[in-house]
């Protein structure tokens, strides 16, 4: 392959000489950061305002995704050098791949998803615990160009066959488990069980049989997976890389939607490259060789983004870890890990720092790690609480970076550059605009609000490269759910405001969208699951105030007239059928029993009423409610649990 190398960083330049170079020339700057990919024909153009929805980056580029990730690196010299380090305390396993390991692996593994048919375009459904056989097939998938599609573990049968029946894939990889600290969680059974339900039936399923859960194996379709590589490494059997365009799709991720059709965000090979090479540069100021520590899933983006593509592409080593932030065994968790493997920069969500300091708010646990080489700690996921990023600071004494993206945008919109030169932290904020985004604070009318006053947060067009290019098989709805509410802009359903120094602070969401942990997951679709009880009448679910992981859903339903069970039953049997329904990722624990819900004279169920009483917070009683004595009955029915 032949093409550009890194271009070197600008000596000197900081973060507003960058975000002006940008802005003067979007192209010019575009252009230059891609000299830090190695492409097979090099982009001569930046942007194609004609192409899409709203244009496409490099429409005259070919690349893979893989050879950036891998082969140059190993042909350039990093071969021996860690590109993957994996710790799992859940099965007391660790493991190191080298750079030439690694592509050892994923070229074995491309060609046996070869002859399984799979060809360029078509797609693959990975549906794996936190393995390095899932960092494989993401990157097998992207060597032989076929388009992969990740589905988080924790997600059950209804959902995992919707997906299926969306990305129509080819072949699903999967594994027999997923483990968790108290419990092992056996996905063959959800698989089988999503197969069955759903309309598209692949052609093959292959089973990474874990010791911890062995599983019984479908006579024609399913197939062992270690069985098959096995064979493919005796045969010598290694996928070259398949020349993609820039513009062709690297994966669909789904992400939370209201009910229906799930919402595919496609990303794209070329422009993702870039974008994550400029993050990796400009924000979280990672070099080659270096390590960095992704305390996320790779079922989400930030596990595509920052356990997967951008540290690899960057030539750093990146830490996969089966475990959580606390009880893998202790709070200490992370801080062994940054002592035994060198990390440089962690990477996740503030619930996990809420966790530990909730079990260790002393930081006893910090004893005896040496955390001399640990530069920064970045958040996101959710809204940062300042008090969680404060004593996070006090604690390891390093820059505390809250920054803000979505899974559509891929990479972060806004954060704090340390590789540009960190700027004045500001608790609560997760600081500016990187450069590539331009983001402006708008009423509903679409006009720009003062400095200082609340409005939807919005993206001004084109988005950057990296961005989604469209919903997979659905660009009606990608126009209409995020361009056409504020033309010229990108709608990111959130709300906030921009102070007068060019500060973003991100308020709430603006939709029904609520934010468990960092996921992000659709009241509408709980509030379907709960109307399917043949007990309850009516129903709302609000996400309410949640110290430990941001936000957690509440429920409320109205029983059928005539029904006499009593409340905390059909709250077991709610919980347990959005378990089933939606996966344990969706933390429902509370579904409350009350007479009636609060409403306008339409019929409008008020529910951000209700999430401010149960926040303990002021409200105004909205003009057109029905009965305003029913806000009391919901303060009192919270109350009994606590809340309000």
């Amino acid at each position: 392959m032949n093409g550009f190398h890194a271009a070197p960083a600008r000596p000197g330049e900081g973060y507003r000489e960058t975000y002006a170079r940008w802005q003067a020339d979007p192209e010019a700057y575009w252009l230059e950061i891609a000299r830090g990919i190695e492409w097979i024909k090099p982009p001569q153009k930046a942007f194609d305002p004609d192409a899409g929805a709203y244009g496409r980056w490099f429409p005259d580029a070919t690349c893979n995704t893989c050879f950036n990730a891998l082969d140059r690196h190993v042909r350039d010299g990093r071969g021996g050098q860690a590109a993957l380090i994996y710790d799992s305390p859940v099965t007391g396993t660790k493991a190191l791949y080298s750079y030439t390991a690694l592509l050892e692996e994923v070229a074995t593994l491309g060609a046996v998803l070869q002859d399984l048919g799979v060809g360029k375009g078509d797609r693959v459904l990975i549906y794996m615990p936190m393995v390095p056989e899932a960092v494989f097939a993401m990157l097998a998938c992207a060597r032989i160009g076929a388009v992969h599609s990740v589905v988080f573990g924790g997600f059950a049968a209804k959902e995992l066959a919707s997906r299926i029946d969306d990305a129509e894939p080819r072949v699903i990889l999967t594994a027999t488990c997923g483990i968790e600290p108290s419990r092992v969680v056996e996905y063959k059974p959800l698989l089988d069980g999503a197969i069955e339900m759903a309309a598209h039936k692949p052609q093959t399923c292959v089973v990474l049989q874990r010791p911890q859960a062995e599983a019984s194996m479908h006579a024609t379709r399913d197939k062992n997976w270690r069985t098959l590589v096995a064979a493919a490494k005796t045969a010598g059997r290694k996928a070259p890389c398949v020349e993609v365009a820039a513009t062709d799709p690297l994966y669909i991720l789904y992400t939370s939607g209201t009910t229906g059709r799930p919402k595919g965000v496609v990303r794209d090979n070329g422009g993702h490259m870039v974008v994550l090479k400029e993050t990796m540069d400009q924000l979280y100021d990672v070099k080659p060789g270096e390590v960095m520590f992704t305390a996320s899933d790779v079922g989400w983006v930030v596990g595509h983004s920052y356990i997967v593509y951008a540290p690899l592409i960057q030539g750093a080593t990146s830490v996969l870890y089966e475990g959580k932030p606390v009880g893998t065994p202790d709070p200490g968790a992370f801080w062994r890990l940054i002592a035994e493997h060198d990390i440089k920069v962690l990477f996740t969500a503030p619930t996990a720092f809420r966790a530990i300091r909730k079990e260790d708010p002393e930081g006893r646990h910090l004893a005896g790690h040496d955390l001399s080489g640990f530069r920064a700690l970045f958040l996101a996921g959710e809204r940062a609480d300042p008090e969680t990023l404060k004593w996070a600071e006090a604690l390891l004494k390093v820059p505390v970076i809250d920054h803000w993206w979505q899974t559509e945008t891929g990479s972060p919109i806004v954060g704090n550059p340390l590789g540009l030169g960190a700027l004045p932290v500001k608790h609560g904020s997760p600081t500016v605009p990187l450069p590539g985004w331009d983001v402006q604070c708008l009423d509903e009318g679409g006009h720009p609000v003062k400095p200082g006053t609340m409005g939807a947060i919005v993206l001004k067009l084109p988005l950057p490269p990296g961005a989604l290019q469209t919903l997979w098989g659905n660009e009606v709805r990608f126009r209409d759910g995020y361009l056409a509410h504020f033309p010229g802009y990108y709608d990111t359903s959130d709300a906030g405001f921009i102070d007068e120094d060019g500060y973003i602070f991100i308020m709430g969401r603006t939709d029904d969208i609520i934010n468990v942990a960092g996921h992000r997951l659709s009241t509408g679709g709980m509030e379907e699951v709960l109307a399917a009880h043949p007990a309850v009448a009516e129903c709302a679910v609000v996400g309410i105030r949640d110290e430990l992981k941001g936000e957690q859903p509440c429920g409320f339903v109205v029983l059928k007239a005539g029904v006499a069970l009593p409340p905390d039953q059909i709250e077991r049997e709610l919980v347990a059928l959005v378990r089933e329904r939606i996966g344990p990722v969706a933390a429902f624990k509370l579904a409350l029993t009350v007479n009636r819900l609060p409403k306008t004279r339409s019929g409008k169920i008020l529910r951000a009423t209700m999430k401010k009483i149960a926040d303990g917070e002021d409200y105004a009683v909205p003009a057109t409610i029905e009965d305003i004595t029913v806000l009391a009955e919901i303060g009192v029915a919270l109350k009994g649990r606590g809340l309000g």
